[in-house]
């Protein structure tokens, strides 16, 4: 089974996080990486969605506004994962993302929205 790839937006990009993600061996790129700090909403999702990956964000209502248009419409992404900002230590995101990753398939995450707190 092939594992979730991550994209953490501007966000949700955190130096420490993506350390600790990577250490556990989940493949995760930030917006940094990809030149793509200051872009819209919508071009943060169609970059994840053009490389396969689930976007992770802090920005829940505009995700899940993007979220929602994207079904209205037919058009699809490889799924999306809120976290609240400054609920959780970089630790227990970690914890919970590599969880998350570890319990869900690509293909059960597409077109799906999940929270980090559900992953406790």
């Amino acid at each position: 089974m092939m594992q979730i790839r991550l994209y953490l937006d501007e966000d949700a990009m955190d130096n420490d996080l993506v350390r600790a993600l990577r250490l556990r061996g989940l493949d995760v790129i930030t917006a940094l990486d990809v030149g793509l700090i200051g872009s819209t909403d919508l071009d943060h999702l169609e970059h994840a969605i053009e490389r396969g990956r689930v976007l992770y964000s802090f920005n829940v209502s505009d995700f899940l506004n993007l979220h929602t248009q994207f079904l209205a419409t037919g058009r699809n992404h490889a799924g999306i994962v809120f976290g609240q900002q400054q609920r959780y230590s970089v630790g227990e995101q970690m914890r919970r993302m590599v969880r998350l990753v570890q319990m869900r398939s690509v293909e059960g995450m597409r077109n799906t929205v999940e929270f980090l707190s559900a992953w406790g």
